[in-house]
């Protein structure tokens, strides 16, 4: 009986060193083999240099095709003051203004990028398919060109003029 007492005893020693082995193969490291590459994080947005209040504002409105109408164009927006483009902050920092086929203001951010370059468009990277380029902005006259060639081609590159205010009369050109 004493044989038999110490054969259950080594097959339970021997049991239960297996499971430790066990458990314990179970918790080791992986190899060093290849790793997975690690995904480069964001690039932090441009600030744009032009402030969103810089455009909030009645604005005249014209467009071209043909660079050599820009000063016809820009004296057309500038007649169109009766009936101005308002331009309003939103709610989230950004401006109210349509974007290419649609009838609904959106908020739109202004997006810097590389080189100076600003951009007017939903939020998202700068240059994103229904963003517009800020060509030129000097505080009075804006002009904007629409990123997505077929939307360019329809609607052509537009023209801001900024308004007098309400019940400022105009100044006589010489």
């Amino acid at each position: 009986m004493a044989v038999w007492r110490r054969d259950v005893g080594f097959a339970a020693l021997f049991a239960a060193s297996t499971l430790l082995l066990c458990a314990c193969a179970g918790n080791q490291r992986p190899s060093e083999g290849p790793q997975p590459t690690p995904v480069p994080a964001p690039m932090p947005e441009i600030p744009a240099t032009i402030r969103p209040e810089e455009v909030v504002g009645r604005w005249g409105y014209g467009s071209f095709h043909n660079d050599a109408d820009r000063a016809r164009t820009e004296a057309a927006a500038r007649s169109q003051c009766g009936q101005p483009v308002v331009i309003n902050r939103a709610p989230n920092g950004g401006i109210l203004m349509y974007l290419a086929d649609s009838a609904q203001l959106q908020e739109l951010y202004l997006k810097g990028a590389a080189g100076g370059r600003n951009f007017i468009g939903p939020a998202g990277p700068a240059g994103g398919p229904q963003d517009r380029e800020v060509v030129s902005f000097d505080g009075r006259v804006m002009v904007l060109r629409w990123i997505n060639p077929e939307v360019q081609t329809r609607y052509g590159t537009g023209v801001y003029v900024r308004c007098a205010a309400e019940g400022t009369a105009r100044r006589p050109s010489h």
